[in-house]
């Protein structure tokens, strides 16, 4: 089956996609071995749900799927093809792969940052710190400056207690 939604989706008609084989038509190459293992595994009975998939579209762009690979069977019970139920997912992932360059791009600002910055959490333990104070840190140990252990104890110990 290709209904008039995987029409759309795709770009290739009903007419186009008949008796052309799914995997090696329609499916990105780096996904091929999975979808056929899924395909496999529906032709035995056994279904997946929720599997993403990256499809390729007439135009050439990706699209991606929720897809779930259901058995189909014959009035008598007999399995005789696979059916697959999706929606598409291209927006949302879209947005988190944004949302994920985002959180690395300001991971990367914060470790290269040439002053030092930490975090802590509401019981005032250090949870995170990039690598200027890391560098502060390995200084600290070797030369033992008291106002920069004053300093931190006392920070750390203000908003520990502003915590309760």
């Amino acid at each position: 089956e290709w209904n008039n939604k995987t029409a759309e989706i795709t770009g290739f008609s009903r007419n186009e996609a008949f008796n052309r084989p799914l995997v090696s038509t329609f499916i990105k190459s780096n996904l091929r071995d999975n979808v056929q293992n899924i395909m496999k595994d529906a032709l035995a009975g056994k279904e997946t749900s929720n599997y993403e998939l990256e499809v390729e579209t007439k135009t050439k762009d990706t699209v991606y799927l929720l897809v779930n690979a259901t058995t189909r069977r014959d009035p008598d019970g007999t399995i005789v093809g696979v059916v697959g139920v999706a929606q598409d997912v291209t927006e949302t992932k879209k947005n988190e792969n944004a949302i994920t360059a985002v959180a690395r791009e300001l991971r990367q600002l914060v470790d290269t940052a040439n002053a030092p910055i930490f975090g802590i959490d509401k019981n005032g333990l250090v949870n995170e710190w990039n690598d200027k104070t890391a560098e502060v840190r390995r200084h600290e140990e070797r030369s033992d400056e008291l106002g920069l252990r004053q300093l931190r104890s006392q920070f750390i110990r203000a908003i520990s207690l502003s915590a309760q």
